[in-house]
C-alpha cells in the first residue's frame, strides 16, 4: 500500500503554486538538498550496458541504476528515467528528498544515448544516435525504455540479494532530461501517458531539428493527456538554424496551459546549460511528486471544439471485442449500428440496448457499409467485386458488379458513391464510382493515390474522399446528375512523424458540418473550412472507421482492430439516408 507524502514545506508549497522567480545568471547555485547531508543514508548506483538494442539496431547504451537505501522489494518502487546519463545531481537529491519523505521511494535509471560503433574507430567515425533517439517524434524511444531498459532493470538483483521491482503504473513514473533529452522526456510521456505521467524538461529542444516545433499545435488540438510538466529555460538559450529555444519553451508553456495541463515553469537568464536546472532540481522533484499517490489531473481545455463535442466525464467505453479486424460501421434509421469482421466474413449488429448479435455470417469480407433510404444495408469490398444490399432479414441482392470498392456512402436520393483504390501493389490511380438507382454506373473521378473513406456533407451538395496515402481529404461539388466537379485538396490532416501519410480512412460528418476522419493519429475533427480543430485518440491507439449511432445518433462508434469502442458526444451525426440539413457557415 502506498503512503501519501507529507505536507510540503512553505517553500515547496509556493513552488507548487507559482513559477520560481527570475535569477541572475551567476546565482544558479545548488542548495543543501543537492549536497550530501549528515545522517542521510546513501543509495547505491550501479552501471550497466545494454548491447544490440532491437528498437535501435546496432546500438549499445550505457545506463546507471540508482537504488535508494529505503527501497524494499516488498513494494514496487516509483521510477525516474533521466536522459544523457546521471544529471542534475539526481542520486544525492533523491537521497535527501526520500529521507525527508518529500518524494516517494524511487529507483532512478539514467540512460546514455546509443552509439553504433565503427568497425575500426581509427579510420571511421561511430554513428551517434543522440539526435535520432532524442529529437525525433514518435514512440521509438518510449518503446526502447518500456520493452528493453526497464525489463532489463527488473531482471537485476542487488549485491545484498534484493530483487528490483518497478511500478508499472504511469502515475508512479517520472522522466526528465535537458536539451534534446528534454524534448525526449516529453515525447515519451506524450506517446505513452499511461506509462509516464511526470515530466521535467530543462532547456528543451522544442524547435525544428526533427519536427519538435509541432508540439505546441498538437498539444492544443489533442484531447488532453494525464501528464504533469515542469519546464525550465533561460533567455540566453540558443537562437540558431533550428529555431529559438527560449521562445519555443515559452510557446510550449502557453500551449500546455491553454490545453489544461498541470504545468509549471522556471524562466531565467541562463545560456544553453544545465546549471540552472541543477540548482532547482530538488524543488522540481517536490512539485512533480507533491500530491503523490493522487493521480495527475488537469483543468478544462481551452479548445472550443473539444469542449463543444465532448461531454465531461463521458469517455470511451468498450462496445465489443474479440474480432479479427472490425470495420465498416453503419447505422440504420433506428440507431442500430452494424459492423463487419472482415477476417471472419461476418456482420454484427449492436442493438440500442448495447447487445451484439450476428446479422449475417456471409458478409463476404465486405469492408464498406452504408444504409440507404430504402432501409437496406449496402456493402462493397468483397472478393467478387460486387456491391450488395441486405434487407432486414439479411437476404442479399447484387446491385452491381465489377467494382471491388473500399468504402461506400448512399445519399438520400439513392445515389451510391464508392471509393475504388488500386488493388494490391498495382500503381493504377484510384477511381470514385457513382451507381445510380437505375443501375447505371460510371467513374466520376480518378487520380487519388489511394481513395479510402467517403462521406457526404450534411446538405449533400459536397462529397468528401480521403486519400489514405497522403495528408489530404478531397472535396467535390455534386452536380444534379450526381457527377462531380470542382475537385479540391480541401482538408489538411496531421501526420505522425514515423509515417509518410496520414492514413486517412473512415469518415463521417455531424449535423453542424464537422468532418470526423480516422487516421493513424486518432480521430481528426475538421471544421467546414478544412482545418483540423481537434484530435481524439482511441483507447487502444487504433481506428479504422466510425459512425454515429444510438437512438439520437449522438454516440460515436469506432472500429479499432479487434475491438469496437463507443463514446457519447454532445453532437448529432448526419446520415446519408436522412433528409439533408444545411449547417451554419464556419467561422473563417
Amino acid at each position: 500500500m502506498k503512503t501519501p507524502l507529507p505536507a510540503l514545506s512553505a517553500i515547496g508549497l509556493a513552488i507548487s503554486l507559482f513559477a520560481l522567480p527570475l535569477l541572475a545568471a551567476d546565482d544558479y547555485q545548488p542548495g543543501p538538498d543537492s549536497k550530501p547531508q549528515p545522517g542521510v543514508p546513501k543509495g547505491d548506483v550501479l552501471k550497466f550496458t545494454l548491447e544490440d538494442s532491437k528498437i535501435f539496431p546496432g546500438t549499445s547504451h550505457d545506463y546507471w541504476v540508482y537504488v535508494p537505501a529505503e527501497y524494499s522489494p516488498d513494494h514496487p518502487a516509483c521510477v525516474y528515467v533521466g536522459q544523457d546519463g546521471i544529471g542534475f545531481g539526481a542520486p544525492t537529491v533523491f537521497d535527501n528528498l526520500i529521507y525527508k519523505k518529500e518524494m516517494p521511494i524511487t529507483i532512478g535509471i539514467f540512460v546514455k544515448p546509443g552509439v553504433v560503433m565503427a568497425a575500426d574507430t581509427n579510420s571511421a567515425l561511430n554513428r551517434f544516435n543522440r539526435s535520432y533517439e532524442y529529437d525525433g517524434l514518435g514512440d521509438n524511444y518510449a518503446r526502447f525504455l518500456l520493452e528493453e531498459i526497464l525489463p532489463a532493470v527488473e531482471k537485476m538483483t542487488l549485491q545484498d540479494g534484493r530483487a528490483i521491482h518497478l511500478s508499472h503504473n504511469g502515475n508512479d513514473r517520472a522522466i526528465a532530461g535537458e536539451s534534446s533529452g528534454g524534448i525526449c522526456a516529453f515525447t515519451v510521456a506524450w506517446e505513452r501517458p499511461n506509462e509516464f505521467s511526470r515530466v521535467f524538461s530543462a532547456i528543451g529542444t522544442f524547435v525544428d531539428l526533427r519536427g519538435g516545433s509541432r508540439y505546441p499545435t498538437l498539444i492544443r488540438k489533442y484531447e488532453p493527456k494525464p501528464i504533469r510538466v515542469y519546464l525550465q529555460d533561460g533567455s540566453n538559450d540558443h537562437n540558431k538554424y533550428g529555431g529559438d529555444w527560449w521562445m519555443a519553451n515559452q510557446t510550449m508553456e502557453r500551449a500546455l496551459t491553454f490545453a489544461g495541463y498541470e504545468v509549471n515553469h522556471t524562466w531565467g537568464e541562463g545560456v544553453h546549460s544545465g546549471k540552472h536546472a541543477t540548482a532547482i532540481f530538488p524543488d522540481v522533484m517536490r512539485w512533480l511528486w507533491h500530491d503523490w499517490p493522487q493521480p495527475v489531473k488537469g483543468s478544462p481545455t481551452g479548445n472550443d471544439t473539444l469542449t463543444n463535442i465532448l461531454i465531461p466525464g463521458e469517455g470511451w467505453q468498450l462496445a465489443g471485442e474479440g474480432y479479427g479486424s472490425s470495420d465498416g460501421p453503419a447505422v440504420n434509421a433506428r440507431g442500430e449500428v452494424f459492423f463487419t469482421d472482415t477476417r471472419a466474413s461476418k456482420t454484427f449488429k449492436i442493438g440500442l440496448d448495447g447487445q451484439i448479435s450476428e446479422f449475417t455470417a456471409a458478409s463476404k469480407r465486405a469492408s464498406g457499409q452504408s444504409f440507404g433510404p430504402d432501409g437496406r444495408l449496402y456493402t462493397d469490398g468483397n472478393p467478387e467485386s460486387q456491391v450488395m444490399a441486405y434487407d432486414t432479414d439479411g437476404k442479399a441482392t447484387v446491385i452491381t458488379d465489377g467494382i471491388h470498392g473500399n468504402d461506400i456512402v448512399v445519399a438520400h436520393n439513392g445515389n451510391i458513391y464508392i471509393t475504388d483504390p488500386p488493388p494490391g501493389t498495382t500503381n493504377r490511380p484510384s477511381n470514385i464510382w457513382l451507381v445510380k438507382p437505375t443501375g447505371e454506373k460510371l467513374v466520376v473521378d480518378t487520380g487519388l493515390k489511394y481513395a479510402n473513406g467517403i462521406a457526404l456533407s450534411p446538405d449533400q451538395t459536397l462529397l468528401y474522399v480521403g486519400d489514405y496515402r497522403s495528408r489530404w481529404v478531397y472535396s467535390y461539388v455534386i452536380q444534379p446528375d450526381g457527377t462531380l466537379t470542382d475537385k479540391q485538396r480541401y482538408y489538411w490532416l496531421h501526420e505522425r512523424d514515423v509515417d509518410d501519410d496520414s492514413g486517412a480512412d473512415g469518415m463521417r460528418v455531424d449535423r453542424d458540418g464537422r468532418l470526423y476522419v480516422t487516421t493513424r493519429m486518432g480521430i481528426q475533427v475538421c471544421d467546414q473550412a478544412g482545418r483540423v480543430q481537434c484530435i481524439v485518440p482511441t483507447p487502444n491507439g487504433r481506428v479504422a472507421n466510425l459512425c454515429f449511432g444510438g437512438e439520437n445518433f449522438d454516440t460515436l462508434f469506432a472500429t479499432c482492430g479487434d475491438r469496437v469502442f463507443k463514446r457519447k458526444l454532445n453532437v448529432t451525426g448526419a446520415n446519408g439516408w436522412a433528409e439533408p440539413n444545411r449547417p451554419a457557415p464556419p467561422r473563417l
